[in-house]
């Protein structure tokens, strides 16, 4: 620790951190020491109200990569602290690796789940990851072996910056050796022909879903997508959720978006997380029930797509209301019943209506001709 960093952990009434760390500076401190209980909500109360008694913080590497500091700051502003970072661990892997920081991904596993790594499998990727314990990098390789990336590197890193660091390398479909609870994976993708790969792109073949036919098909789910227009942070109301495609995608757009699925059936709604997971959006929320009722107390929306049921009354108003201003309101239909509605509702509330036909080729006996799929109405409106 720096001068400066001994001086203010000298003078703190209180300091609290992991009982690794106050262990570690046990030597320093002269006011209380006090370990992070579990949960850490007791914690942050406990230190906004000692305010403005000189309290310190324990924390490895800094404070605002994937530490202490962005919890700190929902309870204490950043003008009442004073922070003295450290190299963090993506800093110290990149130097023992030689990779530029930016070029890289930096994810974290700690209280986040294994599938949130699934989007970044792409081929030639480097990504550098921080394990939750001594478990994560088996956790990790076993994930790459199932996508098709077994025959990536790993670079297993341990105690990064320490007296105990090491770092060793093997490949995802190679038994990996014992490790410390306190490391940290680079990993540099290779991508076997065949790999399952999330596609950066809107409309996601459909295979990628498990579905019993209510999918919002790869064509017309990349249309939609276009006029839900997602934004950084949104959140979205995927009403009549069925697989899921829709607001899988629309999540798969940026780390901060949210989502909110609603539907009826118990199958569907299982079947919809397990196709979020899979696709590495676990946080998608799914909501079991029958709109419009289902879709009382929930968070304002910035976007609100109904796939199914715009007959129903209610349905495209109790959307519509909701919306924050300057949301959009999607709305496909097939059905005479639900064109009707969307007709009605342009005329109520403005935007703007589209059929969208679409034609496959397919197998006519021994010759081949395109089939027609059942064409879509979309009704597009963006709330002022």
């Amino acid at each position: 620790m720096a001068p400066t960093a001994r001086a203010v952990l000298a003078g703190a009434e209180v300091v609290y951190g992991g009982a690794r760390h106050l262990a570690l500076a046990a030597g320093l401190i002269r006011g209380a020491a006090r370990p992070w209980p579990s949960p850490l909500a007791g914690a942050l109360a406990e230190i906004a109200a000692l305010r403005p008694r000189p309290v310190a913080v324990l924390a490895s590497g800094d404070p605002y990569c994937f530490g202490i500091g962005g919890r700190l700051g929902e309870v204490v502003a950043a003008e009442e602290t004073l922070c003295l970072p450290a190299p963090s661990a993506f800093a110290w892997a990149c130097a023992r690796l030689g990779w530029p920081l930016a070029e890289v991904a930096t994810l974290s596993l700690c209280g986040r789940e294994l599938a949130t790594l699934v989007p970044h499998l792409q081929p030639g990727a480097r990504l550098l990851v921080l394990s939750a314990d001594a478990t994560t990098p088996a956790a990790v390789a076993g994930l790459l072996r199932q996508h098709g990336f077994g025959a990536s590197t790993l670079h297993l890193m341990e105690a990064l910056g320490g007296p105990r660091e090491r770092v060793r390398r093997c490949h995802a479909d190679a038994p990996l050796p014992e490790l410390g609870a306190l490391n940290l994976l680079g990993i540099a993708l290779v991508a076997a022909p065949g790999a399952r790969v999330v596609p950066l792109s809107c409309g996601l073949p459909d295979s990628l879903f498990e579905h019993d036919g209510q999918l919002t098909r790869q064509e017309m789910r990349a249309i939609t997508l276009a006029a839900l227009a997602p934004l950084q942070g949104e959140l979205l109301w995927d009403v009549g959720g069925g697989a899921g495609s829709i607001s899988i995608e629309w999540l798969l757009r940026h780390p901060a978006m949210r989502a909110v699925a609603i539907e009826r059936r118990a199958d569907r709604a299982a079947r919809l997380a397990r196709n979020a997971a899979a696709l590495g959006v676990p946080r998608l929320s799914v909501i079991e029930g029958a709109a419009p009722a289902a879709l009382s107390g929930l968070a304002p929306p910035d976007a609100v797509f109904i796939g199914g049921g715009a007959h129903l009354p209610g349905m495209i108003e109790a959307g519509w209301t909701a919306l924050r201003p300057g949301g959009r309101l999607v709305v496909n239909a097939v059905t005479l019943a639900s064109e009707a509605a969307l007709l009605a509702a342009c005329a109520r509330c403005g935007g703007t209506l589209r059929r969208v036909a679409i034609e496959r080729l397919d197998a006519v006996g021994p010759m081949q001709a395109f089939r027609p799929a059942m064409t879509v109405t979309q009704y597009v409106a963006v709330k002022s």
